[in-house]
């Protein structure tokens, strides 16, 4: 009753960017469940190049999500880069099905990516910019829930597909169109933004030393653990090639990113509330060692114990990824906040380039147990960064 009450005192605008979340994530997952099957599988290329794949195309969402945040700073207005962003992703949708080479998935990959670099750091601005600070945690948790919501629906959706198609992914991924059309048409009609985001719109362009001094030592800090976390969270295409190397057939492997993306949309919610009344440096610790125990039953060659780590790797994304969304929003001025999140975007997907690059040489020349080994390394420094951030408060 409590969480329902919360809800509703949210702003109407943040629920309808749920929703947009929501189609596009369906839409985006639809394709990302079987792409890393239908690069190997159907177009030969290794497990390195889909690492450098995904990691290339995550990297450029941060670099466009550095920018897109400053110039939504710069013109006080959000929702016009959001339509962007949100229509590339859905101008990228057609060319997956038409595919006949890495380099082409590569280049729909990366406009997809470049609209979603564009339209997240002004999102997730918009979203601190028209709720109240004592429920950020929730609004940011209803985003980042309806949001997985979407991720979960999508590989459901794929198998779904694949099984009336006979297991025809390029059938699959020409279905992905349509949810993308409904996220951009959710934008156009049901999310409002004020007239003015911030209270002083900057007219010199944010980059600059004297802005840029205003971002607070807290800020950085939050910005460092993380980093630490996506290093020990590389991509998760090698959660799907691992569901593979367990026996799971092409049908199938989507179920890994199903069991995911449910705990994951299932736990968001209830994580924001408790981040607006709990120490968020707690909660982040212990979602790191959330992340601890994913690696290490993703190391075990079972395809129970797989099962299991897709789930608790859920639950960390469930516990974590909203509440960095809260810290970051609080430490930072509103005037300054697209940009915070940019630049918190642009270092975090840098590290996950280099994440995912090296999971991708690990797992080729090593396997898959010495690429979750040195993710839970990391993840369990992530615990220590978190509890140490704690005591400085």
């Amino acid at each position: 009753m409590k969480h329902s009450l919360r809800a509703s005192r949210l702003p109407r605008s943040v629920l309808a960017l749920g929703f947009v979340s929501l189609f596009m994530d369906a839409s985006s997952e639809m394709v990302h469940s079987l792409l890393p099957l239908f690069l190997v599988g159907t177009l030969g290329a290794s497990a390195f190049a889909v690492g450098l794949i995904d990691g290339l195309a995550e990297a450029v969402v941060s670099m466009t999500k550095l920018f897109s945040g400053v110039i939504s700073d710069w013109l006080g207005r959000r929702k016009p880069l959001l339509l962007i962003g949100y229509g590339l992703a859905a101008v990228s949708k057609p060319f997956f099905p038409l595919a006949n080479g890495a380099l082409m998935v590569l280049s729909a990959r990366v406009l997809d990516r470049f609209g979603k670099g564009i339209r997240g750091a002004p999102r997730d601005a918009l979203v601190a910019d028209i709720t109240p600070p004592a429920l950020r945690g929730a609004a940011y948790g209803l985003r980042q829930s309806m949001d997985t919501a979407g991720a979960f629906i999508g590989p459901t959706l794929a198998i779904a597909l694949m099984a009336l198609s006979g297991g025809d992914i390029r059938y699959v991924f020409s279905w992905a169109v349509l949810p993308a059309a409904l996220s951009v048409l959710t934008i156009l009609f049901f999310v409002r933004e004020p007239k003015v985001v911030v209270d002083h719109p900057i007219r010199s362009f944010p980059l600059q030393r004297a802005a840029m001094s205003r971002l607070s030592t807290r800020f950085w800090l939050i910005v460092v653990v993380g980093s630490v976390l996506t290093m020990a969270r590389f991509s998760e295409a090698f959660l799907l090639l691992r569901g593979q190397g367990v026996g799971l057939s092409a049908q199938w492997t989507p179920l890994v990113l199903i069991v995911m993306n449910g705990v994951y949309a299932v736990s968001a919610y209830p994580f924001g509330i408790a981040a607006d009344r709990y120490s968020r440096f707690r909660l982040l610790a212990l979602s790191a060692a959330i992340l601890v125990l994913a690696e290490g039953a993703l190391c075990i060659p079972n395809l129970s114990a797989v099962l299991l780590g897709a789930g608790l790797w859920g639950l960390h994304l469930g516990v974590s990824q909203g509440l960095l969304s809260a810290l970051i929003a609080d430490s930072s001025p509103n005037t300054l906040r697209g940009t915070a999140f940019g630049l918190y975007n642009v270092i975090s997907g840098g590290v996950a380039l280099c994440a995912s690059v090296v999971a991708g040489l690990l797992w080729t020349f090593a396997g898959p147990w010495l690429a979750y080994g040195c993710g839970a390394l990391f993840a369990l420094i992530g615990v220590f960064a978190c509890l140490w951030l704690e005591k400085l408060q």
